[in-house]
Order: C-alpha cells, then structure tokens, then sequence
C-alpha cells in the first residue's frame, strides 16, 4: 500500500458566509491509497470550528503513514484515530480501495440497493435581507432552499427570501447564533413564513435550553451531534440530526449513526462541508435514510472535480464508478 497526502483549494463561487465568518475557497485534504495497481480516494474538509487545519489533518494522516501502508484495516482506522477530518478521508479511501479492488459497488459491498437520485438542498449564503431575496428569486425554481442565518435580522432575511422564493420549501441554520430570548422571537415569525426545519439554533453549551422550549418546528442538531456518541445528548433536545461524514470520521461510523439515531426516533438529514463531488459522493449510501439532503457543495463552487457527480432537475445522482466507489 502506498499514501499520498494532497491539499488543494477550490474557488467558491462569489463568497459563502455563515454566522461565524465567511471565506471565499474550500480547503480539502485529498488521501490516495495505492495496491496492487488499483487506486482509493477520499477527500475532507478540516474544520477550524473544531480546532482542524489542513496542516493538523495532514499531520494526524501523516502519523499512520507505517500502518496505513503494512494494511490497517477500517476497522483498526476506527481506534486508530478520533472521529474528524482525516479519519474521515481515511475511511473513504479505504471504501473505494476496496470497491475496485473487488470490482463491486460499495452499496454492493454493503448488500444494500444502489442509491437513488434525490432532491438536495441548495444553501443561501448569510447576508442583507435584500441580497438574500436577489439570491432566492435566482434560485426560486429550486424546492428547498436553505437559508443561512445568524440572529438579528433573520426574520427580515427570511421575510425577504420568502417573497424572492414563494413556492420553494425553506428551511434554515443559525450555526449556534441565537439564544433562548431570540428563539422564542423567531419560531413563530418563521412557522408563519412556512419554516420545515431548523438547524441548529442555540450553542452546543447551552442548548439544554431546548428541553424547555416550543418545538412547533422540527429541530436539527449539527454541532451538538457527531457520532453515536453524542446521541444520549441529544435526545428530547431535538428531531433531527445532520450526518455529516467529516464530524463523524468517515462512512463507516456514518452509517451506524443512521441506524442508531432511526432507532431512537430521530430523523436523519444528510448534510456535508463546502468541498467537490468526491466528499460528496459516500454520502450518497446514507440519502434513502434522509428527510432532508444538503449535499449542494460542488454547486457553490467556481469549478468540481471532474468527473463530478451529477446535478440535473435539482437533484443529485449517485457517483459514478470514475469518481468513487
């Protein structure tokens, strides 16, 4: 076996802005596994919110390179490193690995069916209200337009998105920027204005306040959920949680979080970071278990990985053997 390590940076199309800043290219780790003359990729997003760079994750990889290199298994991955970015490139890697080697499908080597082209969120980047409504009514043939927002002024921004997009289905994410005043202020407003969900509203550190709050809106955990682990955490607090294979350290741990999560009552949406198609792609195997999928990344960039998954009538297709698995 042979590791390779790239990092690569990929222009977002104009600039992506949440409630915790706002940059203008995705920065990728890119993991290549070599045997026997075939060839697994996986990419990942470090994320600084959670104290990743590309330099740690480089490094985190780097550290295995000897064992990754003598066969470590996925299931040796899994103790190797903590859930995050770089077990998550890891993780892919070895999955797509695997698939040509053995000339199957992953959702073959899962036994499962192949996946199903389906609706994907596409995401509205914060701004002015009148900037956001300008991007809606560009966007108003899409079905479901996520909205990012961030505290004051939100119920202008999705007033003035409502009026751009009035027949798409909205939902939103504060990425932790309310706090219990502003949430019991905006649910309300955003159940008139026709809100299906909200992602997370409140800090990880304080969103105990949800057992004590209205929940007429479906409420989703993204930061306050990563692995089967922060389940017990979470229930009552929420409805929903966002898979991501970045915060849960790959597919493997990403598919026993469905199961596991399902299982407790909470519904699933499939979400993922800013990257290209190859991030994407593994997520593809979690879409049939999702209420909602956001895998909109590649959209939002000035240019994809080519070959790229496909974006046709709005809805996102299973990867094809060229880009992975």
């Amino acid at each position: 076996m042979r590791l390779r390590i790239d990092t690569e940076s990929w222009p977002i199309r104009g600039q992506f802005k949440i409630s915790r800043g706002s940059k203008t290219c995705a920065e990728v780790v890119l993991v290549t596994l070599e045997q026997d003359g075939y060839t697994g990729r996986g990419e990942c997003v470090p994320y600084a919110h959670y104290g990743e760079s590309c330099a740690s994750v480089s490094a985190q990889i780097e550290g295995l390179r000897k064992p990754i290199e003598q066969g470590m298994t996925r299931e040796q991955l899994q103790q190797a490193l903590h859930p995050g970015a770089a077990r998550n490139a890891l993780d892919c890697a070895l999955w797509d690995l695997q698939a040509r080697q053995s000339g199957q499908r992953v959702w073959q080597l899962l036994g499962v069916d192949i996946p199903e082209p389906t609706i994907t969120a596409y995401t509205l980047s914060l701004d002015s209200p009148e900037n956001m409504q300008r991007a809606a009514q560009a966007n108003a043939a899409r079905p479901l337009l996520k909205l990012k927002l961030a505290g004051e002024g939100d119920i202008e921004r999705v007033q003035a998105v409502r009026g751009g997009a009035p027949d798409a289905r909205l939902i939103v994410d504060a990425n932790e920027g309310w706090d219990a005043a502003l949430y019991r202020k905006m649910v309300p407003e955003l159940f008139n204005l026709g809100v299906e969900m909200i992602e997370q509203p409140l800090p990880v550190t304080s969103d105990h306040a949800l057992l004590d709050l209205p929940r007429p809106i479906t409420l989703c955990a993204d930061e306050s959920c990563h692995t089967r682990d922060s389940l017990g955490k979470i229930i009552g607090k929420y409805d929903m949680i966002n898979v991501k294979l970045d915060k849960a350290g790959g597919l493997t741990e990403a598919l026993q979080l469905c199961q596991q999560a399902q299982a407790e009552g909470l519904q699933i949406m499939l979400g993922s970071m800013l990257a290209t198609s190859l991030a994407m792609a593994p997520a593809m195997l979690l879409a049939e278990t999702a209420t909602v999928v956001d895998l909109d990344g590649p959209l939002l960039l000035e240019c994809d990985r080519q070959p790229g998954l496909e974006f046709t009538d709005n809805r996102v297709y299973p990867p094809s053997p060229e880009l992975w698995g």
